[in-house]
C-alpha cells in the first residue's frame, strides 16, 4: 500500500531520519522528518498554473506546533491550537527566507509550505528539524526548487561551538545560531549572541556550513529514491524590452537616482515609470506585466552599476559612510523612559515601560508555561514611507523585527536579582528608508537608559547591503531602502563595544562566500563604533534615578520556613498587608519577597510589616502593638505583625491596676516592650516602662523583683523531707486515685480564653 522510502544518518549524537511515501500523499511532496523523538511532517503543494495578470512569487510558509506533540492540553477557553503564536510566526519566516530566493525569476505559481510538529522529546527542537522537512519535500516535489538546503543550530561554550543544542541551553549560553546553506554558499542567518567578537561569529557561520552540507547530501539522497519529474518552466526572454526601456527612461532614472531626498526621489522615478506605462499601452496585458517588471531591472543595472564602478550611492555617501544621526531622550513627559532616534530619513520612537512581575508574559508552548520579564514590540505604520495601507495587528514581518531587536538587547539586560522589574519597549516608527529595526535596537537601548535600567553597556546596530556581480563585489555599510530593493544582501549586525549581540543576514543570490561575509562583518563594526559615539552624546549611561511615574520595586529575602507565616492561613495576613499599606506584595517558593509601589512610603510600611513578621523577638526592644486578647490577669499584644505576647496586669502601669479593661481596649495601639523570652517561646512585655504617646522608654521606678530561687536548688531541705512515703516516721497511706482528672486552672482567668501555648499545650 505505501511505497516508502527513507534515508538516515548520525548526526550530532543523534539519527536524523528522511520519510516519504507513507503519509500525506497527494500532495506534491510530503517528507516525515525525525530527529530524536521530535517529528515534524512537512507538505508542499503548488499550483499548476499561475492566475492571469499576477506578477509576484505567492510562497506562503505555515509553521504549526501540536500541544499533544509534548503531551500537554491548551491552554484558554477554546483548548485548540488557534492562530500562529510568534513563536510559530518566527519559525515560519525562518523557512521561508533561505528557500524564497532559490526559485527561479518569473516563476509565478503558488505554492504552499506546510510544517506541523507532530511529536516533540524536549530535547531536539523542531525549528531547524522543520527547515530540514520542507526543503526535502520542496526537493522531491519537482517544483523549480534550486536546493536543497541544510539548517543547523550551534551553540558556544568554553571555547567550543556545539551542534544542536536544546534551544534553551543555547539561549541561556554565549551563542544561539541558526544557518541556512546550499551545499555552496550561506543562505540565511539568525542569531543572538552575549558579544562575542567577529572572528567568533565567523566561525560559528562556517561550523554551521560544514553541518548543513551533511544534511544538502542527505537530502539528495532520498530525491534520488523518490523525488517526481522536474517541471518544465519557460524562460522567457525579455531582453529587447529591457533595452528598449533603458533606451527611453534610461536617463531620467539615473538622474531620479541622484537625488538624495526620498521624496523627490519617489516623484522622479514614478514620473518615469509612467512614461514606460505609456510607450507600452497599446501592448497585450502579459506584454505591459513583463515592462512593468522590466523598469525595475533598469533601475538595479543603474544603481548597481553606478556603485560598482565608482563607488556612487544613491545619496551620495561612500560605501562606508553613515547617515547623519541625531538622537533624544526624554522624549515624552509621562513614560518611564523614552527616546527619539534619527538616522537619515528612519526614526523611531522607543519607549520602555517598567512593570511589576504580575506584568510578566505568559507564553503557553510545547515546553510548557513559561514567563518571559522582556519583550519588544515594532511598530510600522504605513504613514513611515508615506503610503496608504492596512494599520491593525502586527505583521509577519513587524513581528520579526521586534524579535531581532529583543536579541540585540536582552544580552546587556541586568539580573532580576538585580533589577526585578518586567520591562516593555514598544518602537514606533515614524520614518523609514532603510535599518527601521537597527533604529529600534538604538532607540531601544536610549529609552531604557532613560528609564534607569542599568545595562552592562549601550547597543547599536546597522544594517549591511552587498552588491555583487560575478567576482565581483561591494559591502554598503547603513543601506538605504532602495538599496536594499536593488541589492543582493540585507545584512544587520548589533552589539556593544565588547562584541556582537546580534547577527541576521538574508541573500537574493545563491548564497555569499567566507571573504564577502568576513568583509562585512568588520565594515559593520565600524558603523556600530560610530553610532555608539552619536548615542553617547545624548546618553552616556543609564540614569541613576528611575522616573517619578514608575513603580518602585524592593527586594527582601527570607527564610523558606517564614513564608507560611507572611501569607497567612488562606492568604489572610498578606492580603491584610496589601490592603492596609497600598503597596503590591509578591513571595514566590524560595521566599524572594517584592514589594512594589509607586509610593516609597508604602513600601517601608510593608516592609517593615514582613519583617516584624519574620524577625525574632530581641528582649528589651520596643515594638507596636495591638490589644487582641484582655483576661483577667492582663491582655495578649499581638506585635511585630504576627507574634503574641502576655503584658501582666502589674505591666500596665507603674500604679495598681484593678481590672486590665481599665487601661487597655481590644483592638488599641499600644507600645510594648520585651520583657523576656522563655525557653518555649513565650513572651513577656511590658507597657508600664514605654511612653505610649512617643514609645521612648521610660526609667523603672520599681524596685527588682527579688531573683526567684531555682527549683531544685533550696538548701538542704529536700534532705530533711527523705523518701516519699517516709518523711518524719509519718504514714501518710497511698495517694487517692479516685479524684478524677485535675481540673484545669490559672490565676483566676477563664482558660477557654488563653492561648494555647499559654496553657501548656503543644
Amino acid at each position: 500500500m505505501f511505497d516508502v522510502k527513507t534515508v538516515s544518518m548520525e548526526w550530532g549524537g543523534k539519527t536524523l531520519t528522511l520519510e516519504t511515501g507513507r503519509v500525506a500523499r497527494q500532495a506534491d511532496g510530503a517528507v516525515l522528518a525525525t530527529y530524536g523523538e521530535t517529528v515534524v511532517l512537512c507538505a508542499v503543494t503548488a499550483a499548476k498554473s499561475v492566475k492571469e495578470g499576477q506578477d509576484f512569487f505567492p510562497l506562503t510558509v505555515h509553521y504549526q506546533e501540536k500541544f499533544f506533540a509534548a503531551g500537554r492540553i491548551p491552554g484558554g477557553f477554546f483548548k485548540r491550537e488557534r492562530g500562529a503564536t510568534e513563536k510559530e510566526t518566527l519559525v515560519s519566516r525562518l523557512i521561508d527566507r533561505p528557500v524564497r530566493p532559490l526559485f527561479p525569476e518569473g516563476f509565478y505559481n503558488e505554492i504552499n509550505v506546510i510544517a506541523q510538529v507532530l511529536s516533540y522529546d524536549g530535547e531536539c527542537e523542531p525549528d531547524v528539524l522543520a527547515m530540514i522537512a520542507a526543503s526535502a519535500a520542496l526537493t522531491i516535489s519537482g517544483v523549480p526548487f534550486m536546493g536543497p538546503i541544510g539548517a543547523v543550530r550551534v551553540g558556544y561554550e568554553d571555547g567550543a561551538y556545539l551542534l544542536n543544542p536544546k534551544q534553551d541551553a543555547a539561549a541561556a549560553g554565549a551563542l544561539d545560531l541558526v544557518v541556512a546553506a546550499t551545499g555552496n554558499a550561506v543562505m540565511m542567518v539568525e542569531s543572538q549572541a552575549r558579544e562575542l567578537s567577529e572572528d567568533v561569529m565567523l566561525g560559528a557561520v562556517m561550523f554551521a556550513h560544514d553541518e548543513c552540507k551533511k544534511v544538502v547530501n542527505l537530502i539528495i539522497d532520498l530525491a534520488e529514491k523518490a523525488a517526481k519529474e522536474p517541471w518544465a518552466v519557460a524562460v522567457s526572454d525579455n531582453s529587447a524590452i529591457k533595452d528598449q526601456l533603458k533606451k527611453l527612461i534610461g536617463d531620467d532614472i539615473a538622474a531620479a537616482y541622484k537625488l538624495t531626498d526620498k521624496s523627490a526621489r519617489s516623484n522622479a522615478l514614478n514620473a518615469a515609470r509612467d512614461k514606460a506605462k505609456a510607450a507600452f499601452a497599446d501592448q497585450d496585458a502579459q506584454t505591459q506585466m513583463v515592462a512593468i517588471k522590466s523598469v525595475k531591472k533598469v533601475e538595479a543595472d543603474i544603481v548597481r552599476g553606478a556603485i560598482l564602478k565608482d563607488g556612487t550611492r544613491i545619496d551620495g555617501r561612500t560605501t562606508t559612510q553613515i547617515r547623519p544621526i541625531e538622537a533624544m531622550v526624554g522624549f515624552l513627559p509621562r513614560t518611564h523612559g523614552s527616546a527619539l532616534f534619527t538616522r537619515g530619513e528612519t526614526q523611531a520612537i522607543c519607549t520602555t515601560t517598567l512593570g511589576t512581575k504580575d506584568a510578566e508574559q505568559m507564553i503557553d508552548g510545547l515546553e510548557g508555561l513559561s514567563y518571559s520579564s522582556f519583550m519588544l514590540h515594532y511598530n510600522f505604520p504605513p504613514y513611515s514611507v508615506g503610503e496608504v495601507g492596512r494599520f491593525g495587528a502586527p505583521s509577519r514581518r513587524d513581528t520579526g523585527h521586534g524579535k531581532l531587536a529583543w536579541r540585540a538587547l536582552q544580552a546587556v539586560l541586568p539580573s532580576k536579582e538585580e533589577f526585578p522589574y518586567t520591562i516593555r519597549v514598544v518602537s514606533d516608527i515614524t520614518e523609514s528608508n532603510g535599518s527601521s529595526s537597527m533604529a529600534t535596537v538604538c532607540g531601544g537601548a536610549l529609552s531604557m537608559m532613560d528609564a534607569g535600567v542599568p545595562l552592562t553597556r549601550p547597543v547599536s546596530g546597522i544594517a549591511m547591503g552587498l552588491i555583487l556581480e560575478g567576482d565581483e563585489f561591494t559591502v554598503l555599510s547603513d543601506i538605504l531602502g532602495d538599496e536594499d530593493h536593488l541589492g543582493d544582501m540585507d545584512f544587520k549586525v548589533a552589539g556593544t563595544s565588547e562584541g556582537i549581540t546580534t547577527m541576521q543576514m538574508d541573500i537574493k543570490v545563491a548564497g555569499i562566500t567566507k571573504e564577502i561575509f568576513a568583509a562585512a562583518l568588520n565594515q559593520a563594526k565600524e558603523g556600530r563604533a560610530h553610532i555608539l559615539g552619536e548615542m553617547t552624546k545624548a546618553l552616556g549611561s543609564a540614569r541613576t534615578e528611575l522616573s517619578a511615574h514608575a513603580p518602585r520595586i524592593e527586594t527582601l529575602q527570607i527564610d523558606k520556613s517564614k513564608i507560611r507565616d507572611v501569607i497567612g492561613t488562606g492568604g489572610k495576613v498578606i492580603r491584610e498587608i496589601v490592603a492596609t499599606t497600598g503597596a503590591k506584595v509578591d513571595i514566590d517558593d524560595e521566599g524572594l519577597i517584592k514589594i512594589s509601589s509607586s509610593d516609597l512610603s508604602q513600601i517601608e510600611a510593608a516592609k517593615n510589616w514582613i519583617l516584624g513578621i519574620v524577625e525574632e523577638p530581641e528582649v528589651g526592644k520596643i515594638y507596636d502593638g495591638k490589644v487582641v486578647t484582655i483576661v483577667d490577669f492582663g491582655a495578649f499584644v499581638n506585635f511585630m505583625g504576627g507574634k503574641d505576647g502576655l503584658v501582666h496586669v502589674s505591666e500596665m502601669k507603674n500604679e495598681r491596676v484593678e481590672k486590665p479593661t481599665d487601661v487597655v481596649s481590644e483592638g488599641q495601639a499600644v507600645k510594648v516592650k520585651v520583657l523576656e523570652i522563655d525557653p518555649r517561646g513565650k513572651v513577656r512585655l511590658s507597657m508600664r516602662v514605654v511612653d505610649q504617646e512617643t514609645g521612648a522608654e521610660l526609667e523603672d521606678t520599681r524596685p527588682p523583683r527579688e531573683p526567684r530561687e531555682p527549683r531544685g536548688d533550696r538548701g538542704d531541705r529536700g534532705d530533711r523531707r527523705g523518701p516519699r512515703g517516709d518523711r518524719g516516721g509519718r504514714d501518710r497511706g497511698p495517694r487517692r486515685d479516685d479524684r478524677g482528672p485535675r481540673r484545669d486552672r490559672d490565676e483566676g482567668g477563664n482558660p477557654d480564653h488563653m492561648p494555647a501555648f499559654l496553657k501548656g499545650d503543644d
